[in-house]
């Protein structure tokens, strides 16, 4: 298609308008458009890749899009192009997105070499948008170099935005003792980093107390990693303490990753992961479909519905009347 074929061509040159109108195109649940969104992404595989992806979560409160802001302005000073992936929840009335993180990055917002992209999350487990992974791949073809995908925080968005990004950057608020007891052990077991947020002033002293007992905490814990330990940290979006060593880090894990072979592993395995998320949503598709076009449903419904057939029991009838029909 000629239309798919400018687009791309207009992507891999950097214009801005027509990375944001890709992203539309792949989040778009037409049919028509999802053929269009197929080729498009075929068409700029090529070009994609050359990137660091972090993820940043954090719970509420945390301050992610403020620091997200200062982090960014730094990377930006030296020299990269950055994409910000900002995943927000959705209203479960509208499907809209209701964080609105532009507002919360007006510098950033501003800058021509940085990239914004707010996506309602619409339901999806793990708080990241049904098409983070297309986006972050449009992103590295249109010349962004760095791309940091922040997480809404709740639920298994960290294990989602785990499977997407090379380096996982938890931010943790101040506390201490029993309150550390908060921070899940499943967090700290996919994070390659985690940074005290808000050490500043009469906080400062908390953080650093905090940061201490999540340093031992991470002791007990395998590496997210093969060959990196866990890193801990204290930061600042007020005054910037730490947002440099935040970015040094990652760089060195980068280097450090390259280098074992961790980091060239993790993305053939994020690869064959998307793939089979794929076929799945594709296998989904095509029972539902079934489902309508042969109106096979409407007896199990009704037995479940009426609490004469337990759900599991209905799926399975479900499953072998289309396997039969096929």
């Amino acid at each position: 298609m000629t239309s798919i074929r400018n687009l791309a061509d207009k992507v891999r040159d950097g214009q801005r308008t027509a990375l944001g109108r890709a992203i539309t195109l792949i989040e778009s649940i037409s049919p028509k458009h999802k053929q269009e969104a197929a080729e498009l992404l075929e068409r700029l595989l090529p070009a994609a890749g050359n990137s660091i992806r972090i993820g940043i979560t954090g719970a509420p409160g945390a301050g992610k899009s403020t620091l997200i802001e200062k982090l960014g302005l730094y990377i930006l000073k030296r020299g990269h192009k950055l994409a910000v992936l900002a995943i927000d929840p959705s209203s479960s009335i509208s499907g809209g997105s209701i964080l609105g993180d532009k507002t919360r990055m007006d510098e950033l917002s501003r800058r021509e070499d940085c990239f914004i992209r707010p996506s309602p999350s619409q339901g999806e487990l793990g708080g990241v948008a049904h098409k983070t992974r297309e986006s972050v791949m449009l992103c590295e073809a249109a010349g962004f170099d760095v791309i940091l995908v922040e997480t809404v925080g709740v639920g298994q968005s960290e294990a989602a935005a785990r499977k997407m990004v090379d380096f996982f950057l938890l931010l943790q608020i101040t506390g201490g003792g029993d309150d550390l007891q908060g921070v899940k052990r499943g967090v700290l077991e996919l994070a390659d980093a985690v940074f005290v947020t808000k050490a500043d002033g009469d906080n400062k002293s908390k953080a650093v107390m905090t940061c201490r007992e999540l340093q031992t905490a991470a002791g007990y814990i395998a590496p997210a990693t093969k060959g990196w330990q866990t890193k801990t940290g204290i930061c600042s979006a007020v005054t910037g303490l730490g947002v440099d060593e935040i970015w040094k880090t990652a760089l060195k894990f980068r280097d450090i990753t390259l280098q074992n072979g961790a980091f060239t592993q993790r993305r053939k395995n994020q690869a064959m992961e998307w793939m089979y998320s794929c076929l799945n949503e594709r296998i989904v598709e095509h029972f539902a479909i079934s489902l309508k076009q042969n109106s096979i449903n409407g007896s199990a419904e009704e037995a479940v519905a009426n609490f004469k057939m337990t759900p599991a029991k209905g799926a399975e009838v479900l499953f072998h009347e289309i396997i039969k029909r096929q």
